[in-house]
């Protein structure tokens, strides 16, 4: 039985948080969100996402450092946020973006949540929802996800 106290289950919130946190770290180190998830790996992205109830409950500031030191994460040169000429999208906008996509991937390939986290990030697609100028961060969750399938931009 799935703990559903909202709207959405108890790991739909763990996965927001996941994803949210991934762009916060991104913004932070000034990396694309696939270097930041490549960087973090598979075993600490799985403990993010087990331990999400606990970490939205400390200073993101404060988790966010830990998991870049820990993973031994450097500055990039990738600033989305200083590039954009528009309203900057906030990491907890973009983390929800991911975790439909993610979840839609999940449900599509039949895979977990995790590996569908994993190719996400590292799919074009990412590199789209990343670039704040352009519209691709705020379309349907059903479009960008038959963009993803389909491994490009649907006219």
């Amino acid at each position: 039985m799935q703990d559903n106290i909202g709207r959405e289950s108890s790991k739909d919130n763990d996965l927001f948080f996941t994803c949210s946190l991934i762009d916060y770290i991104a913004r932070k180190t000034k990396n694309t969100r696939m270097d930041v998830v490549n960087t973090l790996g598979k075993k600490r992205i799985e403990k993010i996402y087990d331990l999400a109830d606990v970490y939205h409950s400390d200073n993101i500031d404060r988790v966010s450092d830990d998991f870049i030191v820990e993973s031994g994460m450097k500055e990039g040169n990738f600033d989305n946020v200083k590039a954009c000429g528009y309203a900057i999208p906030s990491h907890w906008d973009i983390g929800k973006v991911y975790k439909r996509l993610i979840k839609g991937v999940a449900d599509r390939e039949k895979t977990g949540v995790i590996d569908a986290l994993f190719h996400v990030y590292n799919s074009f697609v990412s590199a789209k929802i990343d670039d704040y100028n352009s519209s691709m961060y705020y379309e349907n969750p059903s479009y960008l996800l038959e963009c993803y399938l389909e491994n490009r931009v649907i006219e």
